[in-house]
């Protein structure tokens, strides 16, 4: 079970669960959050990489702004979350990422970033500005950044039924980086990861996407 620790920032300190696998770990992985905060989902995702292995933090991004921040899955949560999102910024959202990292590789670990919606953005900007293996569960704000180039290995999940990130953007993933693994999956919408929400959950998608991660993150932190 993982603990929330502080994180120095250059935007002040961060909030962020930190879960350590038993035994020797096979690297560490930063969390990044859709726009509802560090929430339990979130959280729960740390976890799962303790158990497979992976150190994990899971920085509460809208510190900055808004100390823990924790949204309901409703109109009103996204609104507060996007203004968050908008608030905080990408530039800065990346400079928490930076610490992240240096807390994790002083450590003497390897270290990829995995996100989701916003998030999946976000590690989208870890792997092109900080090198780090990425992986983005539908990040439906990429678009603008596809000129970046990748300077680490990446992966990324959509599903063929979200109506945030239509099957041209997704081919604009293609066509930017086709050394990337794009995976498409049927029948699955935005957030289909998201498991404590049944209107978005697809587990078949979700269990294959995990599956992929994983394997993603053996062969790339190892």
């Amino acid at each position: 079970m993982g603990d929330w620790i502080t994180l120095p920032t250059s935007h002040g300190p961060v909030q962020a669960w930190h879960a350590i696998p038993n035994g020797s770990p096979r690297g560490a992985v930063i969390v990044v959050q859709e726009i509802f905060g560090a929430n339990a989902h979130i959280r729960a995702v740390a976890e799962r990489l303790a158990d497979a292995g992976f150190v994990a933090l899971a920085p509460s991004m809208f510190d900055p702004v808004q100390p823990d921040a924790d949204f309901a899955y409703d109109d009103a949560g996204m609104t507060r979350g996007r203004t968050l999102a908008g608030e905080l910024g990408f530039d800065a959202a990346v400079e928490i990422l930076r610490a992240a990292q240096h807390f994790l590789t002083g450590d003497g670990h390897h270290c990829a970033v995995i996100g989701f919606c916003w998030g999946g953005s976000v590690a989208l900007l870890g792997n092109t500005r900080l090198a780090m293996p990425g992986v983005a569960y539908y990040g439906a704000r990429s678009v603008p950044f596809l000129g970046e180039p990748l300077q680490a290995p990446m992966l990324f999940h959509f599903g063929a039924d979200d109506p945030l990130v239509p099957a041209e953007d997704i081919q604009h993933h293609r066509a930017a980086y086709p050394q990337a693994d794009v995976f498409v999956y049927e029948g699955a919408g935005h957030a289909f990861n998201r498991d404590i929400d049944p209107h978005h959950f697809h587990p078949e998608a979700a269990r294959l996407a995990w599956r992929r991660t994983l394997d993603f993150l053996q062969a790339n932190l190892a």
